[in-house]
């Protein structure tokens, strides 16, 4: 699969992450059918990259015991495109198995994160990346490969996170063979000018895409979203209604909220192809599906500008 096509570089791509890091920390989760509602909504809004949800242990993981199945849904709808992610060799396999489009995994900006989290060291994820890109290599539908530099902006681990050590691993991600890389601020520990400064720099090494990876925790994730996109980055990733949160961020808020995130694209003057009133509507299907779960976003709640919204 060409990266060039399925991200081009000439204009902004917004990915729906809900359903996965949306969902990881969730105690109630929509039902594969609330699922594939929401997904057949957004998508009828404009909405084309779905990460759909993780290949983990379907007892310790439930959320995910249907990846299967949504991967088979989004790849019906036209144009869309899905995202699943791999953490282990097993969850690589079955990945490749299913047929989804691409494979997200991850390395950690930190060793000690990296032991904590995955058990494992870098120089090991970084392993697993070339196995996964010979296995790519070697299948029919080669999946594009995308693994994420996690606590790339600050470690809730190690504290400061030094961004010489992020690039030296985006750029061990590209020797690899992967696809593109995600720089992810995982606990949200950011401000504008660390995340333009280090996109700026991972955009100048080259190699491929980079994708950032934002997350609400200090409020900041629409103003980090913002230099971001400045300093070049084309990809970005946002949840519907700011689900997700990180077990190393205890309190936070979730995920950059992915109406927002559109809105800021729109309002910087990239398109995105999303019918903004349409995708604010898809809210209610996690109302249905997870009443008790608390949705955030701006846009919901104040509406886009105009008269109409001054009403």
């Amino acid at each position: 699969m060409d990266v060039a096509e399925i991200y081009p570089a000439d204009r902004v791509t917004v990915r729906e992450v809900g359903l996965r890091d949306g969902l990881q920390l969730v105690k109630a989760f929509p039902s594969t059918r609330g699922k594939q509602r929401w997904i057949a909504e957004e998508h009828a809004a404009g909405v084309r990259h779905f990460e759909v949800g993780s290949f983990l242990p379907a007892a310790r993981f439930p959320q995910f015991a249907d990846v299967r199945d949504i991967v088979a849904t989004v790849a019906a709808l036209p144009d869309a495109h899905g995202i699943a992610l791999a953490m282990n060799e097993r969850g690589q396999d079955e990945a490749l198995a299913s047929g989804v489009p691409e494979i997200a995994c991850v390395v950690s900006a930190t060793e000690e994160h990296s032991l904590a989290n995955a058990r494992r060291p870098r120089q090991k994820a970084i392993e697993d990346i070339a196995r996964l890109c010979a296995l790519r290599d070697a299948s029919a539908h080669r999946p594009i490969v995308h693994p994420a530099i996690s606590m790339a902006l600050g470690c809730s681990i190690s504290g400061a996170v030094d961004p010489n050590e992020v690039l030296r691993l985006v750029a061990a991600c590209f020797e690899a063979g992967a696809d593109a890389v995600s720089i992810a601020d995982t606990v949200g520990y950011a401000g504008p000018k660390q995340v333009g400064e280090l996109t700026a720099l991972a955009v100048k090494l080259g190699g491929g895409p980079i994708t950032v990876h934002l997350h609400d925790t200090r409020g900041m994730g629409i103003a980090n979203a913002a230099a971001a996109l400045d300093a070049g980055a084309r990809i970005l990733d946002g949840s519907l209604g700011g689900l997700g949160g990180c077990p190393f961020a205890p309190g936070a808020t979730g995920n950059v909220v992915f109406e927002d995130l559109v809105f800021l694209c729109e309002s910087k003057g990239f398109s995105t192809g999303i019918d903004l009133p349409k995708l604010v509507s898809v809210r209610e299907v996690l109302q249905s599906e997870m009443p008790g779960e608390p949705l955030h976003g701006a846009l919901a709640r104040a509406g886009l500008p105009g008269k109409a919204a001054a009403a």
